[in-house]
């Protein structure tokens, strides 16, 4: 079921208007001071008030879609912490903060992407390497089906305007999770990750397997996708991956870099770009096609209050 409001995004995405996303979630909880544990931000998803108020901040900032808190909170990550009991009460909590504050906001008009990953539990999450071992025989694509179905579906059931498959980068899940969301029977968009291979100048992301960006996102050719982007990846990267997805996609291509250096369950964000030269970033890539344009890990409200000037 495709929403009234996302039929009107996706009319100005083919005007050709430029449409701005929010900012980081899980590093502003931290921010904020809600404490990170071994789902990483899945749990924060608890403290209603600062996720909401999270939320109607970057409203008010210029998004025209705010996004679930819902990257770390499927059942397996939820299970590595201690809580997979509660994956119904920690992800409609996510999902309910993201729709009080859009009603709060009085803008009917704002999305709500639902967050979907195909993250595994965060290894330093278990305290001993036989922990870790075990967990990680679980990991089969049986068990990825049933954790993607039963989250997507959660998402689509409970009032996500659609789906936002984030760091697509293991090919190896990706086709399991790309399909659940299809079973969810709302719009879905894809973001993909990548980084500068340390044996060569091709973008890839992890070095356990050879694959580029031009061969991980062949993926998009067999889904109907809204949208196609890069995501939680380096500001330097970013013009070369927008090229590589126009010659595989011809739809509205999105972008939200991370600024921050993950250090689990922590983000260190000394070194953030400011306000003002993501800006200057940001007006590039809208130069080569992104309509789309938002941030992940460490990015602020700041951030993106000044796309009011792309």
């Amino acid at each position: 079921m495709v929403s009234n409001r996302y039929s009107s995004v996706i009319d100005r995405l083919s005007n050709g208007e430029t449409i701005i996303l929010d900012g980081a979630t899980g590093s502003e909880l931290e921010n904020r001071g809600v404490q990170m544990d071994n789902t990483w931000c899945g749990t924060a998803s608890l403290e209603t008030d600062i996720l909401k108020q999270i939320h109607k901040d970057y409203i008010a900032a210029g998004s025209q879609i705010v996004t679930t808190n819902t990257y770390a909170s499927s059942r397996m990550i939820l299970e590595s912490g201690g809580v997979g009991e509660k994956f119904e009460e920690i992800n409609l909590s996510a999902i309910n903060a993201a729709k009080d504050a859009r009603n709060e906001s009085g803008r009917d008009d704002i999305l709500i992407a639902g967050s979907l990953s195909h993250q595994v539990p965060y290894e330093d999450a278990f305290k001993t390497q036989a922990e870790r071992d075990s967990y990680k025989s679980k990991l089969t694509p049986d068990f990825f089906k049933k954790n993607f179905d039963e989250m997507a579906l959660f998402l689509a059931n409970n009032g996500c305007d659609f789906l936002l498959l984030e760091l697509m980068y293991r090919p190896d899940r990706m086709e399991i999770i790309f399909e659940s969301a299809k079973k969810a029977k709302i719009p879905v968009w894809a973001g993909f990750s990548a980084r500068k291979s340390s044996w060569s100048q091709s973008l890839s992301l992890t070095t356990d397997y050879d694959l580029s960006f031009k061969d991980l996102i062949k993926i998009v050719n067999h889904y109907d996708l809204g949208a196609v982007g890069i995501m939680h990846c380096d500001i330097n990267v970013i013009e070369e991956c927008i090229k590589e997805i126009r010659d595989s996609y011809d739809g509205p291509i999105m972008v939200y870099p991370e600024v921050a250096v993950f250090n689990f369950p922590n983000y260190d964000t000394s070194s953030v770009i400011s306000p003002s030269d993501f800006l200057i970033e940001a007006r590039k890539w809208k130069k080569l096609g992104a309509q789309i344009i938002g941030g992940c890990c460490g990015t602020s409200v700041e951030h993106i209050k000044v796309l009011k000037d792309l």
